[in-house]
């Protein structure tokens, strides 16, 4: 996790950060659309993997509510944070590896970005999610053909 020198951060915020997605896959593993949707902020936006667009955590809540009583029953969303990154006392963007299945998945081939905000009197929430599917081979090639595409390694 990256802490800037300038804004202090608390280890209750980070904990309080991995409780909101904590929370988030629990609504999800529950089939909890009403729940999913209140870890988002009123004006959140998520792009999904399919790239579909939602506005609002009633909106995402709603839409998540039906993909769980159809296309995604019994799916649980197994879900890894990699990086916290703060930038200032009420923001973060949070950076995952995921996975959506009926049992547990092998390979964590789904990442995330979520942006987060402290909202008063509430807490933290997500503010904004973009999820892509983790494309190894065209990655691989991508680094043998152009080596400076490579990222530095943490």
């Amino acid at each position: 996790m990256t802490r800037s020198p300038l804004d202090p951060v608390h280890d209750s915020d980070v904990a309080a950060i991995r409780a909101l997605l904590d929370e988030s896959r629990a609504a999800w593993n529950r089939g909890d659309g009403s729940a999913y949707g209140r870890c988002f902020t009123h004006d959140a936006t998520d792009v999904t993997f399919v790239g579909t667009v939602y506005h609002g955590g009633p909106e995402i809540g709603r839409a998540h509510q039906s993909l769980f009583t159809g296309f995604l029953k019994g799916t649980e969303l197994a879900l890894d944070i990699t990086d916290i990154r703060f930038y200032g006392p009420d923001t973060a963007v949070v950076v995952t590896r995921g996975a959506v299945g009926k049992r547990r998945p092998k390979r964590l081939d789904k990442l995330a970005t979520y942006t987060v905000v402290r909202e008063s009197g509430i807490g933290w929430r997500i503010a904004a999610v973009q999820k892509t599917q983790h494309k190894r081979l065209m990655e691989a090639i991508s680094f043998r053909l152009q080596p400076d595409t490579r990222p530095a390694m943490r």
